[in-house]
């Protein structure tokens, strides 16, 4: 089972509603395209692409304290997607290790965005993670 390729085209389909406006159904659909995924992994993308846009809202509101000196909207678009993935999948996925899910952020954000937000996501992500394993959090 490719994980990997299973983030990174539900990453590809946020971006896709994000940027270009493209529905949800459709955006995910085109980054399924292709992709020789396992009914599992077609489950799992939809789960994820389907709960990152839901709780879309709540994700913003508990990555935004952690955003010394900027605001969410002037962050990158890749970076902002990126950070509501992983986010989701430490929150609302109890089968995933948050390691995982920090790291899995951070390889796409070495492939898709620059060396600084790699640095950036990883610290919000890791001070969330911390807080929430250490009981402070949601």
């Amino acid at each position: 089972m490719s994980r990997r390729l299973t983030r990174e085209a539900v990453f590809k389909a946020l971006f896709q509603v994000e940027v270009g406006g493209i529905k949800p159904g459709k955006a995910l659909q085109y980054s399924l395209e292709g992709l020789f995924l396992s009914p599992e992994e077609i489950e799992t993308a939809n789960e994820l692409f389907s709960g990152v846009i839901r709780e879309q809202e709540n994700l913003d509101k508990q990555i935004t304290p952690y955003l010394v000196g900027w605001e969410l909207h002037r962050l990158a678009a890749v970076d902002r997607c990126l950070l509501r993935l992983a986010l989701y999948e430490i929150v609302y996925r109890e089968d995933i290790p948050h390691v995982v899910s920090i790291n899995e952020a951070l390889e796409l954000a070495k492939k898709y965005s620059s060396p600084d937000s790699v640095s950036f996501i990883n610290g919000i992500l890791d001070n969330i993670s911390g807080k929430l394993l250490a009981g402070d959090g949601q």
